[in-house]
């Protein structure tokens, strides 16, 4: 009794909440930081070429990031009251704010005006973080689909470019960069097919690793900057002066932080759906407060917007692995690397086409995972069909013209050059529009070209005539006893006249 007692006791009662021991948590969790490490050096790679920064301060850049990054994880995952989701959301520099920064800096500020705007804006954000969350109530499955699919789809363009070499990269688009991708993606798959369940869950890692030695052997991977620099070195706060708070900057890093809500508000419901656990509003208003928190205290160290990763969804999904423990042995893993920048230059070596050659398959089980949420949507007599149908073309449209709103305000392009913000805003409106606004949309669904086929329909005389037990198949109507019942044309039955003797 008693080791039954002890073994319910263990039994966590939520998924997220699964306890897998220290090692496979390391080794899922560096899956984690190798799927998501090309995306949290980008900005402050940007930023810092934007700013003029040296080599080595850009170096401090991304180590900073990698720090945040890795304490924001924890804080996700972990949580403490009010603060974090406690889903297996790994955190780093949102690119949402990278086109705001750029604008701050072509203003003059310099770098801290950016940090002033960021800290500013986010402790704004995290007084409004549990108002956008009440919002929760209208992201049904139909906008929760078309979100976590529109994310997958937004994505796939990112695994593209990495397949092809990297955006910038002097060999962008060489046969050899999509055939190294092409390796990679085949020894993930084959993985996850004929590997124990142990090598199927590990599959990301192993074919980093592997495609990584096949890339060595063709020398096209290149170790020998390692071992140059630092080993070990702590982020410096304020290393690049004190914030400065200039009001218009503050302004346009607010909607920053709006988008930023919608991405990540995007992303705790879409690996709620994942892992199978219950989100609501209080557990996103605590996710966006985690966000928000990070951001406030990330330019103090010299990083920059906190959010949750999308791609990293994709890596749950494909691993079936959704203990937050996982994740939170990531963000460990991630503040070593900010704290030991060899590390960091090491994994920075695995060559981008690498990635790009897993990103495929990371992020199309993202949009199949929405494809499948908006499988147990209702179609009939009503408009979803036509809610779904907008908000995917309207989410896509910055992604195959990524020019369409360069002459609108910089405030729109911030919002809306996000396919996933896109998407996200379009569908919530849809629904409230045809599903709360307006209260008779079934009886003006079925006038509309877009419902869905009526199911089929059979007449009530039919049903009628069946017993109980009668069952059709291959064409032929059979009852109870195995019997075949003889189907005649409509109309060829013979009126029965009731007072006729037998």
């Amino acid at each position: 009794m008693g080791r039954t007692r002890a073994t319910a006791a263990n039994t966590p009662t939520r998924p997220e909440d699964a306890k897998l021991g220290l090692g496979p948590s390391f080794a899922y969790g560096l899956q984690h930081v190798l799927t998501m490490y090309g995306g949290i050096i980008a900005p402050p790679l940007v930023i810092g070429q934007a700013a003029g920064l040296s080599q080595l301060e850009i170096g401090v850049l991304i180590a900073s990031a990698l720090f945040i990054g890795g304490l924001a994880t924890l804080l996700q995952t972990i949580g403490i009251p009010f603060f974090g989701s406690q889903l297996p959301l790994v955190q780093g520099v949102s690119f949402a704010g990278v086109a705001t920064m750029l604008a701050i800096l072509s203003g003059g500020g310099g770098l801290p005006a950016v940090f002033g705007a960021i800290l500013a804006s986010a402790v704004i954000g995290v007084i409004i973080a549990p108002f956008f969350a009440m919002i929760v109530k209208f992201f049904p499955p139909v906008v929760t689909g078309v979100v976590i699919t529109s994310i997958g789809l937004t994505l796939i363009p990112v695994a593209g470019t990495w397949a092809m070499g990297g955006a910038g990269a002097p060999d962008f688009g060489d046969p050899a960069n999509l055939g190294l991708a092409g390796v990679a993606l085949l020894i993930m798959v084959l993985l996850t097919k004929f590997g124990t369940p142990a090598l199927a869950r590990l599959a990301i890692l192993i074919s980093l690793v592997l495609a990584t030695v096949v890339a060595a052997c063709f020398g096209r991977v290149d170790f020998a900057g390692a071992l140059e620099g630092p080993i070990f070195a702590l982020p410096m706060p304020f290393q690049f002066g004190l914030p400065t708070f200039e009001p218009a900057a503050i302004i346009s890093m607010l909607i920053v932080v709006l988008v930023t809500f919608t991405e990540t508000t995007a992303d705790i419901l879409a690996v709620g759906e994942v892992v199978g656990t219950k989100v609501d509003s209080k557990r996103i208003a605590a996710g966006l407060r985690a966000d928000m928190l990070s951001s406030a205290v990330s330019p103090v160290f010299n990083s920059f917007t906190q959010s949750a990763f999308a791609q990293n969804v994709g890596l749950v999904a494909i691993t079936k692995v959704k203990s937050r423990y996982v994740v939170a042995a990531g963000g460990v893993v991630l503040v070593l690397l900010g704290v030991l920048p060899v590390l960091g230059r090491i994994v920075a070596a695995i060559p981008t086409p690498v990635l790009g050659g897993v990103g495929v398959a990371l992020f199309g089980t993202v949009a199949a995972s929405g494809i499948a949420t908006l499988s147990k949507v209702d179609y009939r007599n009503n408009l979803n069909l036509i809610i779904v149908a907008i908000s995917l073309a309207f989410g896509m449209l910055p992604v195959v013209l990524p020019a369409i709103y360069d002459a609108f305000p910089t405030w729109f392009q911030i919002i809306f050059h996000s396919g996933i913000s896109s998407a996200t805003i379009m569908a919530v409106l849809l629904n409230v529009l045809f599903n709360h606004v307006v209260r008779r949309s079934n009886s003006r669904g079925d006038r509309s070209t877009f419902v869905a086929a009526p199911t089929r329909l059979v007449p009530e005389e039919a049903l009628a005539a069946l017993e109980e037990g009668d069952y059709y198949v291959g064409g032929k109507l059979i009852d109870k006893d195995g019997g075949e019942v003889r189907i005649v044309p409509t109309g060829s039955i013979p009126a029965v006249d009731p007072d006729a003797r037998p």
